[in-house]
């Protein structure tokens, strides 16, 4: 089978199977048990929760791709740390976006920069855009790629900070809910959240594929703009 007959059905198929995950785990969400103290707001914790798990994840993949490009000098790593910054940016504004919504009623304000994860979590959004922001700022392929590099390994200090915050410094937010030493939430709830993380990271993989295969061929050579093949036509008259 050809590379491109591969790619006709891969990302289609990855996408159906994307969009029955995020149904099922919409569905566990949706029958799940509501919490005794916050009631069905508890609810938007099955999209916060999981976009932040696919932030870090995103973000690690994107240091995995530094430290690959730093090793190998090979164009194709580059791609994937780019690729994967872009989601985790996205899935980093989704955790913070849903965190305020679930905020308000719980805690009766959207936002509190006092809150170490609410601050830190901002932080990394920031510094990522930052990455992203580089990336634009660097036309030369090369320089682009190994400054790159540096501040997506230096970044992913962040990641753990973030996720360690809650218990680094007693906040606003709460402390872990799933713990070595028991879970604290009923059953169904822990279903539907391990459901819903297993479909936000099936969709990760899928919208991955598809934007690390955006820019060309993977091969590890520059990508033909798009257009570089048509010239303008020739308007001077035949003699």
């Amino acid at each position: 089978m050809t590379s491109d007959t591969t790619r006709s059905w891969v990302n289609p198929v990855m996408g159906a199977v994307s969009v029955l995950a995020i149904g099922a785990g919409l569905w566990t969400a949706f029958t799940s048990a509501p919490d005794s103290e916050q009631g069905n707001f508890v609810r938007i914790l099955y999209i916060h929760v999981p976009s932040a798990w696919l932030a870090f994840l995103a973000f690690g993949v994107t240091a995995l791709g530094s430290a690959g490009w730093l090793i190998r000098k090979k164009l194709r790593w580059d791609r994937l740390a780019e690729a994967s910054a872009e989601l985790g940016v996205l899935f980093t504004a989704i955790a913070l976006f849903t965190g305020a919504l679930w905020g308000k009623p719980v805690w009766g304000k959207y936002w509190d920069w006092g809150d170490a994860r609410m601050a830190s979590t901002a932080l990394m959004f920031f510094v990522y855009l930052g990455y992203l922001a580089l990336r634009r700022a660097t036309p030369d392929p090369t320089q682009r790629a190994r400054r790159s590099a540096v501040l997506g390994l230096v970044a992913v200090v962040q990641v753990p900070l973030v996720y360690f915050s809650v218990t680094l410094w007693r906040t606003l937010h709460q402390p872990f809910t799933i713990r070595p030493d028991g879970i604290q939430m009923d059953s169904s709830m822990v279903v539907a959240l391990l459901t819903n993380l297993a479909a936000f990271t099936i969709l990760y993989v899928a919208l991955l594929v598809a934007r690390y295969r955006l820019p060309g061929e993977v091969a590890g050579t520059a990508t033909v703009p798009a257009g570089a093949a048509v010239t303008a036509p020739n308007l001077r008259s035949e003699p």
